[in-house]
């Protein structure tokens, strides 16, 4: 019995045809805006992530901002905790008739967002150092506004309270500021 030769395989050129690259790239999903707008050349830029997306273009300042930050929260906080009636008489001109617990409490709170603060510093992630400013500046509303009605109801305005309302509205904007640049999406060139 003869067997009948069969006839030579035809090899397909597949980086030639551009159809057959087609359907390959879409059955590994690549090639397509993903839901950020990025196009992925390949299935491993995929997985691992473009690298230049990551990189956060930090405006200028803002590292000194936070440690500037980290500092002050730091140094409150640890006198808050060790001087709390101290304190209390600096910002508001009078002695405290309440115990100092409430005070104390406040720079327990303060040394946890310090703490946020130490982090935000060394860390490289955008979303980290968002929300660090957002929490440093939701402390600042908080307290502009609680200071505001305690004022109010003490029926005094001393010369220190004025500076620390003044101190907060200005910190406020300084890291929001920081907030709205640090969340701008770049310009494509």
């Amino acid at each position: 019995m003869a067997t009948k030769p069969h006839p030579p395989l035809m090899k397909k050129h597949s980086q030639t045809d551009l159809v057959s690259r087609l359907k390959t790239r879409k059955i590994l999903g690549v090639g397509g805006e993903d839901d950020d707008g990025e196009v992925h050349r390949s299935k491993i830029s995929q997985m691992l992530g473009n690298e230049i997306k990551f990189a956060v273009r930090e405006p200028v300042g803002l590292r000194l901002w936070i440690l500037f930050s980290a500092v002050v929260f730091t140094v409150m906080a640890l006198m808050a905790l060790a001087f709390p009636n101290q304190l209390y008489e600096v910002v508001f001109d009078q002695e405290q008739t309440a115990t100092s617990i409430s005070i104390r409490l406040y720079g327990g709170a303060i040394l946890s967002l310090s703490l946020i603060m130490w982090n935000g510093l060394y860390t490289a992630e955008k979303v980290i150092i968002q929300w660090t400013l957002l929490s440093e500046a939701c402390y600042f509303a908080i307290q502009f506004l609680v200071t505001s009605i305690t004022l109010v109801e003490l029926d005094s305005l001393p010369n220190a309270a004025i500076l620390l309302l003044l101190s907060r509205i200005f910190f406020l904007t300084v890291t929001l500021s920081y907030y709205y640049h640090l969340g701008r999406r770049p310009k494509k060139i």
